[in-house]
Order: C-alpha cells, then structure tokens, then sequence
C-alpha cells in the first residue's frame, strides 16, 4: 500500500475531518445526515464481503455493490426513492473526494459517480386553511406550562415559516423584542435570516420567554427537563394537538401536519396575498427563487383566477342515446 493509494478507512476519515469540516465547515445536520450513510454502508458491507469496515479497499466498493446497498435499503428498511437519492448524494460526494485522493481508482469512481438518481413522483404540498390553523392554535391548553408552550411553539411556526432545526435551535438571545421585533435563525447553508414578528406573536412570546429560566443560550421551546425539543418532540406535540382540533375541524383528519406543513403554510398565506416568488423564497430562507415555483403548482386559488381572465369557447351539452341492446352486450365482452 503506498501513499499515493489510501486504504478506504484513512479516506473515509479524512472525508469528513478535512473535506466536511474543515474545507466546507459542513452544518452539524450535514454532517449526521453523511455519518448516517456511511454507518448503513458499512454495515451492508460488512455483510456482503464477510470483512470489517477498517480493513475494507476502496477497490471492494464498485457501482454494482454502491447499486445494491441502495436496492438493499429501498427493501429492507422501506425508505423512498428521496431517501435513496439523498443516501447516493452522501455517497458521491465521498467518491468525488476519493478521486482526488486516489486517481489511480478513477475508473471505478467515475461508474459509481454515474449512478442516476432515482426518478419519483413529486405530489403536491400539503398546508392548512386558516379555520384548520385557528383549530390548531386552540388546542393547547393554556392553564399549564406545556400548554402554553406549545401555543407559542405552534404560533412561531405557522407565522414564521421556520424550518424545524431552526425552530428547535431557537434561543433567548435570537428574540428581538419592541420595534421591530424579529427573530434571528442561521438557516440552511449557514445563511443568517431575520424573520419579523407580529404584535400580536412578540407579546406572546414576551409572556412566555417570563416563564423561561434565565440566560441568552437557553432554548427557546424547552422540553420538561430545560433541554431544548428534539424532532420528534415537536411532531408529537403537532400530533396530539391536531388530534383534539379534529373535533372542532373534521377537515384536519385527512392532513397530517408536521413541522413542514406549518412551513407551507405561511408561504401560501403570503402567496394567496400576492406577495412575490423573490420575496417569498427570501423569507423562507431559499436558496433559489425556482425553490419557491411548488407553491405555484398547488395554489388552487391563484389558478382559479387565472381561468377567469381567460376566454376560452365553452362546449354544449351532448344528448346520451344508448346503444342497442345488441351492440352494447358486444361492447360488454
């Protein structure tokens, strides 16, 4: 083994100790996400070549085998084809840092670098009307702390339009309060956004952050043990809360409402009053305006407005003769 070829263990580290953190200063959710993989390869590795992980060859690991990792995923653990994509997207970026490391494999890097995406449906998004979004804001109760957490909780997020890690990750100190009272998150990307408030939503959260322990770093939605919510905190919040709106708004039974739901939400409510795509894809945090063009695509309003400027020749009604008795048993078979 020479210097020129590293093994796929001193790769794979320097992948993400040089490559992700130090080169790109990848974002922590980045950096699990890439970590994840590679444990999941790893293990399919360890199994279909009988070697463990350290004394693996960058060689072993070709298009074929890269391929059924991937089968072997969308099988076993049931993940989507957007899954799979964002696993062979960890896995190519690995690849393109071994091709620099290791020309001398750059044959086998470039066939596992031409492995396609996998294509999938892309259905429309899911947001809530505003009697769905009063429902939902009225389901905590709001005689316990809990309760009033998760009020301000589901108030920031639906008139924010925040991404979950940047909900979770809020603190004290990213709140400004009085004129012109905003939020401050470090969105996607490490993009730095200020988010404005409500009256209304900052003196909420003026009266909540009373209740809240003292220090700039403390989180802003805290679990019951002072630690700031996990993911699946905040979906099971959303959960049971939209459960008991239900009873007064039947509708949200067909939706499932998540973190992103909410997100949507404030979008459509700023495309329903003709705020434009630049400005919207701004508030979001998106790094493209075309980012933006699935709001379009789902706002049902804004294409029936668009019928009603147009003039198009209306048919007439046609009259129904069934066929004869003989024709239509034909037609039957």
């Amino acid at each position: 083994m020479t210097k020129s070829t590293p093994c796929f263990a001193v790769l794979l580290e320097g992948f993400f100790s040089e490559r992700l953190m130090k080169q790109r200063n990848a974002s922590p959710h980045t950096i699990k996400s890439y970590r994840d993989t590679f444990r999941l390869l790893l293990h399919f590795l360890q199994g279909r070549l009988k070697k463990t992980p350290s004394s693996l060859e960058l060689s072993e690991i070709d298009a074929p085998l890269i391929a059924s990792f991937l089968d072997a995923l969308e099988k076993d653990r049931s993940i989507s084809a957007r899954s799979r994509n964002l696993r062979l997207t960890a896995i190519r970026s690995f690849f393109r840092y071994a091709a620099l490391e290791s020309p001398g494999n750059s044959a086998q890097i470039q066939r596992v670098l031409a492995i396609p995406g996998k294509r999938h449906e892309r259905p429309l998004i899911h947001y809530l009307t505003q009697p769905e979004v009063k429902a939902l804001l009225a389901a905590p109760d709001q005689n316990t702390w809990a309760g009033r957490r998760d009020h301000v909780l589901l108030l920031v997020a639906v008139h924010t339009g925040l991404r979950l890690s940047e909900l979770t990750g809020l603190r004290r100190q990213d709140v400004t309060q009085g004129t012109g009272a905003h939020i401050r998150v470090m969105g996607k990307g490490r993009k730095e956004r200020c988010t404005p408030l409500t009256k209304q939503t900052a003196a909420l959260l003026k009266a909540w952050m009373q209740e809240l322990a003292e220090g700039d770093t403390q989180p802003l939605f805290p679990n019951a043990r002072g630690a700031k919510l996990s993911a699946d905190g905040v979906q099971y919040i959303l959960t049971k809360h939209a459960a008991i709106a239900c009873q007064s708004c039947p509708s949200l039974a067909q939706k499932r409402v998540t973190p992103h739901t909410l997100r949507h939400t404030m979008a459509m409510e700023l495309l329903q009053a003709g705020v434009d795509r630049a400005m919207i894809a701004l508030w979001l945090g998106h790094e493209s305006v075309e980012t933006t063009q699935v709001y379009l695509h789902a706002n049902l309003k804004l294409k029936e407005q668009l019928l009603q400027r147009t003039s198009m020749p209306e048919g007439t009604p046609g009259r129904y003769r069934p066929d004869d008795q003989l024709l239509a048993f034909l037609t039957s078979l």
